[in-house]
């Protein structure tokens, strides 16, 4: 068994106030999925992108939209989960006032590089 504090693993800057820490992944051994912690700063959002793998994602703190396929906004906050399935555009964006933080699996040995980004 392995425990840690999240913030005890150093956080990656993906891009202007887009954080990710990856909580369980290769480093504990997970062999079946990796757990990322993201924090978004207010205003900021995940790109729209598509990918060939699920996601499942609880938020943990603040208010953000999650844009779906169709271009839809969803108000989601503290308590929410969201699956998303595989090949479907999706974005989150920070509404609040402060972080904006979600628990986000994903399969183990999927590859980052293959999500696209779309408009």
């Amino acid at each position: 068994m392995i425990i840690n504090h999240y913030e005890d693993i150093e956080a990656v800057e993906l891009m202007e106030g887009v954080k990710k820490r990856v909580v369980i992944g290769d480093n504990e051994g997970a062999p079946t999925f990796i757990m990322r912690i993201f924090d978004l700063d207010p205003g900021k959002s995940s790109p729209y992108h598509i990918h060939p793998w699920e996601h499942e994602v609880f938020v943990l703190q603040g208010r953000a939209v999650v844009t779906n396929d169709t271009g839809d906004q969803i108000s989601i906050e503290a308590g929410h989960t969201i699956y998303i399935p595989p090949n479907e555009k999706h974005c989150l964006t920070n509404k609040g006032e402060g972080i904006f933080r979600f628990m986000c699996l994903i399969p183990r040995g999927v590859e980052e590089t293959e999500a696209q980004t779309v408009t």
